[in-house]
């Protein structure tokens, strides 16, 4: 097993030890897993809480600070957080505002959030959520019931902490995260399988020469397995997919993202051929985020999501941000 790490057993918390330590901003607490905006919490304003299973880096906690969340949970590879996780993430943050829950659909995390969600409010705190659901692959898989969370969990995360950096109520921010997952349309490939810390193999099985169209975060099935394709028919076929689901009449946010093991080089060559599919389809780009940010551990592939912004959307989008893994204006 060739991975950078000591033992399988700790390789959160050393993460979160090095976390800790490149960015002493925020505050770590690597025994209860909790990442929290080092300012929190900011008197007036609704706190976003998020998490997930690790292996996605940087997703989520490196999309904690000021314009994105005021904490992240993180659970073990590829494992949802628990309950007590999310609620002390949630004590650590509310200013009195509200805190909103910002939940990918796997059956783990809404599970474990609903229950958070219920154990917070006992303790006083006012909580909202919303159900991240952007993936056109497949309707259920191993993990969800319904469309599963991946891409459009960046975009929901930095243009609802924009708006509650405004100081906009807790339904507002609420409402505003909504509009952006049921803007949001993804897709994702994989030319090669992931190996877990534990399992220390890959976890599935991807013949050489073959790639899987329609990979979920966790390396669950896609649409279709097909000999390996060229970096333009990939993208032919993962914005297709998009647009048979979505009919944009605003301008679109684009995410071209890498899973983990894809290089820019290949990743900008791969936004090339997606520009190219949407100025053919007819479909005005905004803005385009191009790199690694909802990945899936060593994974080769990537993923496209689309997110049809207004001027408001779009600026929030465009407001400051801080944080680890993504930031500009500041």
């Amino acid at each position: 097993m060739r991975m950078l790490i000591n033992v399988p057993e700790t390789v959160v918390a050393d993460a979160l030890r090095g976390l800790a330590a490149a960015h002493p901003e925020l505050t770590v607490d690597v025994e209860n897993r909790v990442i929290v905006r080092g300012d929190a919490p900011v008197a007036g304003k609704v706190a976003l809480v998020s998490g997930g299973g690790s292996g996605h880096e940087p997703l989520h906690g490196g999309f904690v600070g000021p314009g994105m969340l005021s904490a992240a949970c993180p659970g073990e590879v590829f494992t949802s957080p628990v309950p007590d996780q999310m609620v002390r993430a949630a004590a650590a943050v509310d200013s009195g505002a509200g805190v909103l829950f910002i939940v990918k659909n796997y059956t783990g995390d809404v599970l474990n959030f609903d229950m958070a969600a219920e154990l917070a409010e006992d303790e006083g705190i006012q909580v909202a959520k919303v159900l991240v659901d952007d993936d056109v692959a497949v309707t259920d898989s191993l993990y969800t019931a319904g469309r599963r969370g991946t891409g459009a969990t960046l975009f929901v995360e930095k243009i609802a902490g924009a708006a509650a950096d405004e100081a906009m109520p807790l339904e507002r921010v609420q409402s505003i995260a909504r509009q952006v997952n049921e803007n949001s349309r993804s897709f994702g490939v994989a030319l090669s399988a992931c190996t877990t810390p534990a399992k220390g193999s890959p976890t599935f099985d991807l013949p050489s020469g073959e790639l899987e169209l329609g990979i979920g975060i966790h390396g669950e099935p896609g649409r279709e397995r097909r000999p390996m394709m060229t970096s333009g028919e990939i993208a032919d076929f993962a914005v297709n997919a998009i647009l048979e689901d979505m009919v944009p009449r605003n301008p679109v946010l684009v995410l071209v993202n890498g899973m983990g093991a894809t290089p820019l080089l290949e990743l900008y060559g791969f936004n090339a051929e997606v520009q190219r599919m949407l100025t053919a389809r007819g479909v005005a780009v905004a803005r385009t985020l191009v790199g690694n940010y909802v990945t899936s551990l060593d994974m080769a592939g990537a993923s496209v999501t689309l997110c049809q912004v207004d001027e408001e959307l779009l600026r929030l989008w465009d407001a400051p941000v801080k944080t680890a893994g993504l930031r500009w204006g500041m």
